[in-house]
């Protein structure tokens, strides 16, 4: 069998290529509300972290410590079949709430270190000048943490996409598992091995395409201010 032959028994006979669009847009829908609800949390706890009070400290620093020390396919299970069990939230919803979790540790960690890294001392200065806290950290210190915690950040997300492969354990018809159901039915899984493998290596290039063309219209506008 041929090049051709095996493109055709696997992608084409049988509109398989409207099912794996199907399967990856169950992984795109599950990877895009993860990555938004797993940051706004993320970012509340990175508050909590940074709270003044010590047993708040405490409560957001062993939330992050047991969350990543979770396996992930473990945390996904534990949500699907034990805390979500017979609450009628459909597979999709419940692994969203799996890897929100899941983000929000990483996301959180990211952006406390980040913070930390900030130079504090033009905060200071801001607030000499009549900046208050507020618009201290807002105008100051988070335009500095975000570009410091940017790389990290981008590849929590990468691996948050790779790891919702593992969500056909409750399931879930996903990108993962329409790649392996065609594999086994057309008797090609090197193949579709392959294909899956292009089609999440595409998903990752692109986050990282989409926060690079970020950083360049950024850096587009500081020097369009500066000509100003």
């Amino acid at each position: 069998m041929n090049i051709q032959e095996i493109i055709y028994k696997t992608l084409v006979a049988g509109d398989s290529y409207k099912t794996i669009l199907k399967g990856l847009a169950v992984t795109v829908q599950i990877s895009l509300l993860s990555v938004v609800f797993g940051t706004l949390l993320g970012m509340i706890i990175c508050a909590l972290r940074r709270s003044r009070i010590r047993i708040v400290r405490t409560i957001a620093a062993g939330y992050i410590a047991i969350v990543r020390g979770s396996p992930v396919l473990l945390l996904l299970m534990m949500m699907y079949y034990v805390v979500f069990a017979g609450s009628g939230l459909s597979a999709t919803m419940v692994a969203v709430a799996a890897f929100s979790l899941h983000m929000s540790a990483y996301t959180a960690t990211c952006f406390y270190s980040a913070i930390n890294a900030t130079d504090s001392k033009q905060v200071e200065a801001a607030r000499t000048l009549g900046f208050s806290k507020y618009q201290a950290f807002i105008l100051i210190m988070l335009p500095q943490a975000a570009k410091i915690a940017s790389g990290t950040y981008q590849s929590t997300i990468v691996t948050l996409i790779q790891w919702t492969s593992v969500v056909g354990y409750v399931t879930i018809t996903d990108l993962t598992r329409v790649i392996n159901n065609i594999g086994s039915r057309t008797m090609q899984p090197l193949f579709m091995i392959l294909v899956g493998l292009l089609i999440y290596l595409g998903m990752a290039y692109i986050c990282y395409g989409v926060f690079d063309l970020a950083k360049k219209a950024s850096e587009l506008k500081k020097k369009r201010r500066r000509k100003m």
